[in-house]
């Protein structure tokens, strides 16, 4: 067995590792660090009623 051979089946992890590397290529590409709105625009989340109470 091959102690170096870690196969992930964890659907969460992989998820999170997903988003972390999503998060360091957007980085990666900016000039400056990524405002909150850069960040969730990389992540694909949506705008509509973010941060607006009751929305």
């Amino acid at each position: 067995m091959d102690p170096y051979d870690v196969r992930l089946e964890d659907d969460e992890l992989l998820s999170e590792v997903e988003l972390t590397a999503t998060l360091i290529v957007a980085a990666n590409q900016s000039d400056a660090h990524l405002t909150p709105h850069e960040i969730d625009q990389a992540l694909g989340i949506p705008q509509q009623g973010r941060g607006v109470p009751g929305s």
